[in-house]
């Protein structure tokens, strides 16, 4: 089979380094004109770890990252709510290894360039006819050429998914953002640290021995729109309700800061993913809330699953019905809960705060348990 990959960001590399390892012909597009990133970090739970081995860049990843196993969660002044220990990983597997979003990218072009995967910058898709048999793509630069399947992970935003199944399955605006930066790392932060306020939280997450980002999650209208050179005060204003490590931070941000602004959306299309020989998957298909930190996971694991149900046996219909079997659960579980977290989080009032808290120290552990065990299950 010859197959097209539109998209070279986690999920499209993914792909086409999963799908080179089963022995297909792979061609990635992607629209930027270079190799660039948008984000500062990335965390990466056991089951997006596991996906990583399979396309043997585990190591390296682990290399360069910084695993944990516990996030914190606490008060605006920084008094302990509870900590929490992941059920996932084991003997062979962390629980979580962050990195910089950068630093993953490079990590997977190499590996997508190991495996004589060509990726053309600064052109795409311009259109494409499902003859039943092929398919056959025009490019932006003009450049026609005939696919056996075309697998779009073009974004949340995706061309792709707006011509296959329409406008309805647009992104959704959650009504909240998320403002990060990566700062120096003090010695104290050895796992996810959230801190929560009325009306906003801040989170903060290790990337290496020496950094870390910090996130803030906000309500925005959605006429809002916040200029780069207002990053610094816009955070300082809405991170006013803490102390403790958000207040240190808060006051000593300075517009040097690489601050990056993100609202959050989600997308969930209902199954069928493909329609014929064409289709989408991670974003484009399921994008969610950053709560459970899966979305780069869910992506690879899209990938890595792609390319064992098109190396089984079946007609090709059959094959790519048995992988939409296999993701939509999980890619559900993970948009709901997410999606319930930031929900949750966001309608804390003055009246709720406490039957939260308690709430949290009653049942979190077992909830959060419960989530990741399911996740740490095979994809």
């Amino acid at each position: 089979m010859k197959l097209l990959v539109v998209g070279a960001g986690i999920g499209g590399l993914g792909a086409a380094v999963a799908l080179r390892q089963q022995g297909f012909d792979v061609d990635v597009v992607e629209i930027k004109q270079e190799f660039s990133v948008y984000g500062v970090g990335i965390n990466h739970p056991a089951n997006s770890l596991r996906a990583l081995r399979s396309l043997g860049v585990l190591d390296e990843t682990l290399g360069i990252g910084y695993q944990f196993r516990n996030t914190t969660f606490l008060d605006e002044q920084g008094e302990l709510i509870v900590r929490l220990d992941s059920a996932m990983g084991g003997d062979d597997m962390p629980a979580n290894n962050a990195l910089s979003r950068l630093d993953l990218h490079r990590i997977l072009i190499a590996a997508a360039e190991r495996h004589d995967v060509k990726i053309q910058y600064g052109k795409t898709m311009r259109s494409f006819t499902d003859t039943g048999g092929e398919v056959e793509v025009v490019f932006t630069d003009g450049r026609q050429e005939a696919y056996d399947l075309v697998v779009a992970f073009d974004g949340i935003k995706s061309p792709t998914r707006h011509i296959l199944f329409g406008p309805e399955h647009d992104a959704v605006y959650s009504g909240f953002g998320v403002f990060r930066v990566t700062l120096p790392r003090p010695d104290f932060l050895d796992g996810t640290r959230v801190y929560q306020a009325v009306g906003v939280k801040a989170g903060f997450l290790p990337l290496s021995v020496d950094s870390m980002y910090m996130f803030i999650v906000t309500p925005d209208p959605a006429h809002v729109i916040h200029r780069p050179e207002d990053f610094v005060d816009v955070l300082r204003e809405r991170m006013a309700p803490f102390g403790s490590l958000p207040g240190e931070v808060r006051d000593s941000l300075t517009s040097s800061d690489d601050i990056v602004y993100s609202r959050i959306s989600d997308v969930l299309l209902p199954l069928p993913w493909f329609r014929g020989r064409v289709g989408v998957l991670g974003d484009a298909a399921h994008a969610c809330a950053p709560h459970l930190t899966q979305g780069a996971g869910m992506a690879l694991e899209d990938a890595v699953v792609l390319a064992e149900c098109l190396a089984a046996d079946g007609t090709l219909a059959e094959r790519l019905r048995a992988f939409e079997q296999r993701r939509y659960p999980r890619a559900k579980l993970v948009q709901d809960v997410s999606r319930g977290i930031l929900e949750s989080e966001m309608g804390i009032t003055e009246a709720t705060w406490g039957a939260t808290v308690q709430g949290m120290r009653d049942h979190l552990a077992e909830q959060m348990g419960g989530i990741e065990r399911f996740l740490d299950a095979p994809a």
